[in-house]
Formats: C-alpha cells, sequence, structure tokens
C-alpha cells in the first residue's frame, strides 16, 4: 500500500510522442510575448520576438477528441525574420491552412464568403481556432524529438470530415460554416455578396 511520501510505485512521467502523420483535432491558442509592431498591424502583445530578433506566434495546440484527447503540442508559427522572407511566409501559409480547415473552406475555393473566412482583425481571432492538423516531429533545444503541427489538414483531405467530427464542413465539402466564422467574417461576408442597387432598403 503506497503512502503520500513514497513515490516508488507511481507511474513513470515518459510516455511515447504522438506518432508522425497523426490527424488531430486541435485548439490552438496562442501565449502573449508581448512584441507589438504597428507598422505591421500587430497589435496587444499577442507576437513574440525571439532572442534572435525572428518575431513569430507562440502556438500551443491540445487534442481535443480521440485516443490522444488533451495531449499538448507546441509550434512558432514565423511572421519576420531577418534572415529573409520565408519565415513569414511559411507562418503565413500556416494560418491560411488553420483558417481553412477551421471554417471549412477548400483551398480552391475563391468566393466573396471563402475570402473573408481567410481574414482576420488581429491575431485575437486565432486564439481558440479549432481545426485538424498533421503531427510531425521535430529536435527541441536538447537534442530530443517533440511532437509539433506543422500542416493544417483542410476539406480538400480525404480524412478531414472524419478527424473534425460535428463541426466538419457541409455536404459540398468546402462551403463556410457559420458557426465558426467570426462575427466579422460573416459581416464582410454578407457585404461583398449583397447584391448592387440604387434603390433604397425599404424598396428592395
Amino acid at each position: 500500500m503506497s503512502v503520500w511520501n513514497n513515490f516508488n510505485d507511481a507511474e513513470s512521467p515518459a510516455f511515447a510522442l504522438i506518432p508522425k502523420g497523426t490527424l488531430v483535432k486541435v485548439r490552438m491558442t496562442i501565449k502573449p510575448g508581448g512584441y507589438n509592431d504597428p507598422s505591421q498591424g500587430w497589435l496587444h502583445g499577442w507576437a513574440t520576438r525571439g532572442d534572435t530578433g525572428a518575431v513569430y506566434l507562440n502556438g500551443e495546440f491540445v487534442v481535443l477528441e480521440g485516443k490522444y484527447a488533451r495531449r499538448k503540442l507546441w509550434s512558432l508559427i514565423g511572421l519576420q525574420s531577418s534572415k529573409g522572407p520565408t519565415w513569414g511566409q511559411l507562418g503565413r501559409s500556416f494560418i491560411k491552412g488553420a483558417l481553412n480547415s477551421a471554417h471549412g473552406l477548400h483551398p480552391d475555393d475563391m468566393s466573396a464568403a471563402a475570402q473573408a473566412g481567410r481574414c482576420i482583425e488581429s491575431f485575437a481571432d486565432l486564439d481558440g481556432l479549432v481545426f485538424v492538423g498533421k503531427v510531425d516531429w521535430e529536435k527541441d533545444s536538447y537534442g530530443e524529438d517533440k511532437a509539433v503541427i506543422k500542416i493544417p489538414i483542410m476539406p480538400d483531405h480525404p480524412q478531414y470530415k472524419e478527424a473534425m467530427g460535428s463541426v466538419a464542413a457541409s455536404a459540398n465539402g468546402y462551403s463556410a460554416q457559420s458557426a465558426a466564422v467570426p462575427v466579422h467574417v460573416a459581416h464582410a461576408a454578407q457585404a461583398a455578396a449583397a447584391p448592387a442597387s440604387s434603390r433604397p432598403a425599404w424598396a428592395q
């Protein structure tokens, strides 16, 4: 019988990494780093500036369902680097894919609603975003493997609906989800889709 001060029979804290290639439904949260650059529109301290001068979003991803539910993964989402544009381009690509995945937008859908769904007002719109990602591995600062999310899975993937579950896209596979799209996005989509008319609203 164990006692409160004897930890010999406690379970080991080590556990196997989520296998590479596993598709997981995750909720992304952004850990604020306190960095702002008004010229870029980066406000409210969401961004982080590292020791090398690179700017990024510090993302945490919690698995919501399935075998690995409640497991956490961490990844940096690039915004800017003095070494060139690649870091920022990769970050923009990741965010675009995450928005497509979260809102059920096919990557080739260029309708007004889809384009509005790929716009954000601030990085706060990414905090709490739920989407499907593919697990990969990379080395941490100690040279050990760690599981990360680098690639969002979008509605054109054959396993997207299964992984996304109840929040999956509608039957056509790529229409925007009104319940998931932020209010400012829904308003923008409605405005873009509204037909032009010179008549007052009451006469429509």
